[in-house]
């Protein structure tokens, strides 16, 4: 008799169950973006506000209906990088501007006004080769290399800024009331998230209101965009038309799925293009939640267009369109020009660094599992390695050695020594690390630092050097 045909094991069996992660349409200002660009609100460059200065060019942006103005500034870099930043003229309060992430203060080269059409700025930089072309309305920017248009911001009308609200509850002037008038209702609120966002169980109290910020870049010729990790996804970025956009949020998914676009561990806002001559790169700078849409139109070999009474056959070249949307913050995006993948590398690298030489024990064996009992595991395994004459360097403990997974601390029951646990690996050369995980938040009513070291840490810096019990916050 034959046997009973095996049940297939499948590794979807381990899959991350995606309900409990959101997608876009659980992201309320993802859904805000989508449903208020439908109405096609156009932004204006007012160019009789530009002035150029020695170190960029500023001028006002206005939405019509909103009445409330915009700051664009647009900066030259040296190593032909643009910078657009795009924020509120005058804020409630100060949107968040990320503070650590370029390496040092940037070389501007001064921009000079070029003449161009009515209606129009043109702005180049250094020897004139690259021209920012500022279309006053609606809103666009080109960026021309060598009198070819190769991205163009803005040029379907995506950008979008929800300026910083007094709370509904604190409008007290008639004017506030006023514009408590012209807000939606309170079921809208809710379906928007403009206060507060609801998943399952967690409530996400928005304190400033609806803040978030979009904008879109047509990439022309370029079909082939890679970057924004992290994702278990195809090397080359696809089109997002029929799906989810990329999310860029960190999360530790146990079990993520490949081919998919949810976010995983880490996230990078930078982009890159490339054709055939020519790689662009794309440097969102923001810190909150970013989700990216694609969209690729392929190289047309001929279309027909009416010319008069004539049909003549017009080629059309490819294009694709990358649209940035971001929860809070500012615009702040620098455009890498090229015009070679080296040069972009090095653009990249300029703003924000490049890769820190790792402290010599990191090159060695690291031990790690999930994970180590108590004191006597750590030491058992320890043992074993010298018993079958292995050699080590780390070992790596995970969150359970916590008290209630709250890091800088030990669980005292099942760690009451951690000292000489160290100890005992340092006098054999071998050092403790501790993992922290990116998405567990630090109770804010206690000191960090001030806990690490009565709990005998010691946090590794910027410039390396020794260290040991060593936790590295964020780092998995």
């Amino acid at each position: 008799m034959e046997s009973a045909e095996k049940e297939e094991i499948s590794v979807e069996d381990e899959a991350v169950d995606k309900s409990i992660f959101k997608d876009c349409s659980k992201i309320a200002f993802y859904r805000r973006q989508k449903q208020l660009l439908s109405k096609k609100s156009t932004y204006q460059a007012l160019l009789d506000s530009v002035t150029i200065g020695k170190d960029s060019a500023r001028f006002q942006i206005i939405n019509e209906p909103a009445k409330v103005p915009l700051l664009a500034e647009v900066c030259g870099i040296e190593g032909n990088i643009f910078r657009l930043k795009i924020n509120e003229e005058i804020p409630l309060k100060p949107r968040y501007e990320v503070p650590d992430v370029l390496t040092s203060k940037l070389t501007t080269v001064r921009l000079t006004s070029c003449p161009g059409d009515t209606g129009s700025l043109v702005l180049a930089s250094g020897k004139g080769d690259l021209k920012c072309h500022i279309m006053a309305n609606p809103f666009k920017v080109d960026l021309v290399s060598e009198e070819e248009v190769v991205m163009s911001i803005n040029s379907l009308g995506q950008l979008y800024f929800e300026q910083l609200q007094i709370p509904p509850k604190q409008r007290t002037t008639k004017k506030n009331e006023e514009d408590a008038s012209t807000d939606t209702t309170q079921e809208n609120q809710e379906e928007l998230g403009l206060w507060e966002e609801k998943f399952e169980n967690f409530v996400d109290v928005k304190v400033n209101g609806p803040a978030s910020i979009g904008l879109d870049f047509s990439l022309h010729g370029f079909e082939h965009l890679y970057g924004i990790p992290q994702h278990a996804e195809s090397h080359q970025l696809k089109n997002t038309s029929d799906g989810d956009a990329y999310r860029l949020y960190n999360l530790d998914v146990y079990g993520y799925k490949i081919h998919d676009k949810m976010g995983i561990y880490g996230s990078v806002p930078y982009l890159l293009a490339h054709k055939l001559g020519r790689t662009l790169g794309i440097f969102w700078l923001n810190a909150s939640e970013t989700l990216v849409e694609i969209k690729t139109e392929p190289a047309v070999k001929y279309t027909l267009t009416q010319m008069g009474p004539v049909a003549a056959k017009q080629k059309v070249g490819s294009r694709t369109d990358v649209h940035w949307m971001s929860e809070s913050g500012i615009i702040d995006v620098f455009l890498l020009t090229g015009p070679t993948p080296s040069d972009v590398f090095k653009q990249y690298s300029y703003l924000t660094g490049t890769q820190a030489m790792p402290p010599l024990f990191s090159l060695g064996y690291h031990q790690c599992r999930w994970n180590y009992e108590d004191e006597q595991d750590v030491k058992a395994v320890d043992a074993g390695f010298d018993e079958h004459n292995i050699p080590y360097d780390v070992m790596w403990l995970d969150i359970e050695h916590t008290e209630g997974k709250r890091y800088f601390t030990w669980d005292k029951k099942r760690f009451p020594n951690p000292k000489r646990m160290q100890d005992l690996l340092r006098s054999k050369k071998r050092k403790l690390v501790v993992i922290s995980d990116p998405h567990i938040k630090i109770d804010p009513n206690y000191s960090v630092y001030a806990k690490a070291k009565e709990q005998g840490f010691f946090v590794r810096n910027h410039e390396g050097g020794d260290f040991e019990g060593v936790c590295w916050p964020g780092i998995y």
